[in-house]
């Protein structure tokens, strides 16, 4: 069927508009933390002068309501810009399939942008408790590089998928890798903010902004576990991945197994993984030497994504850049 270029226009728009809604979010989360400093400041200050002229209570006059903090406005905002950055998101991935007509996983663009829609679902599944929400400032940074580069570098036109995608095995193998990869970078956000965070004692008084951020953020054991449960889902998820593309290998050229480089890149993140899983059970590996191990298996899977696809050749070839 012939390609529908009003939709596929529609779905490039979408796109385009959810990424600059994503930036919008992501300054108003950094407003957020320099209104929350300079908040702290200014109390620190009225402390020290006994606090403000006419605090007392004048009897007669009519009290309303304490107004919410300008930083916590802010972060209430963001968070409901947010959610229409994700709408956006979400409809230029349908969109592009209407266009289409056919399951939108057909080459690196589409894969980045499903990955990176899965990235920020996670978010919204375990960040959506407001003592949470300063994590979305560092979330979204690698998201909105992820797709920005997408729309560059990676971008390609709607059209049909190369033969060796028209399969049935394609929504499965594709859809369930992609879900996967966004799944382990929201993991490997949460483990360097973790590590981050252990650098900053609770209770620790720091003046500088690094210092205020790692405030703002919760603890070290918050963090770490919300690194766990992401990766607890997604490593059986992509694990599947793996699985359905050797059985999809086996229909289309004879064989389950070949260590092709995508083959053997993909089972030494998942590898990896499975040590992550390993050393945070294990008494004396749990803390960062498990962290660390999460953030090698996520650059893993970035090297699979991106020099895997789009310098060494194999027959995962499917970039689709031109």
């Amino acid at each position: 069927m012939p390609i529908n270029e009003t939709i596929a226009r529609y779905s490039d728009f979408s796109f385009k508009t959810a990424i600059v809604v994503y930036a919008l979010v992501l300054m108003l989360l950094i407003w957020q933390y320099a209104t929350a400093r300079s908040q702290r400041v200014a109390e620190r200050e009225l402390v020290t002068v006994g606090g403000p002229a006419g605090d007392p209570a004048v009897p007669g006059r009519v009290v309303g309501p304490p107004e919410k903090p300008l930083s916590e406005r802010l972060g209430n905002m963001a968070f409901s810009v947010l959610v229409v950055a994700i709408v956006l998101h979400i409809a230029s991935i349908v969109l592009r399939g209407f266009a289409t007509h056919r399951f939108p996983l057909g080459n690196m663009y589409e894969f980045v942008t499903m990955a990176t829609a899965a990235a920020v679902a996670m978010g919204l599944l375990f960040l959506r408790d407001q003592r949470y929400r300063a994590m979305w400032a560092f979330l979204l940074v690698p998201v909105l590089i992820l797709l920005f580069l997408a729309g560059t570098v990676l971008y390609a036109d709607a059209a049909p998928v190369v033969p060796a995608l028209r399969s049935f095995w394609l929504p499965f193998h594709v859809t369930i890798v992609s879900i996967g990869s966004g799944i382990f970078l929201f993991s490997g956000v949460a483990s360097l903010l973790f590590l981050y965070r252990l650098r900053q004692p609770e209770g620790q008084e720091s003046n500088n902004i690094l210092g205020t951020v790692a405030r703002r953020l919760p603890d070290a054991r918050t963090l770490d576990r919300l690194a766990y449960k992401a990766t607890i889902i997604g490593f059986p998820l992509f694990g599947a991945g793996v699985i359905l593309g050797a059985i999809w290998a086996e229909a289309a050229w004879g064989r389950f197994w070949g260590w092709d480089p995508k083959e053997t890149c993909s089972f030494i993140a998942w590898v990896l993984y499975a040590a992550y899983l390993h050393a945070r059970a294990t008494s004396g590996w749990r803390d960062t030497k498990a962290a660390w191990i999460n953030i090698a298996a996520f650059i893993a899977m970035l090297f699979n994504l991106f020099i895997i696809n789009m310098v060494i050749s194999g027959l995962h070839s499917y970039a689709g850049l031109n």
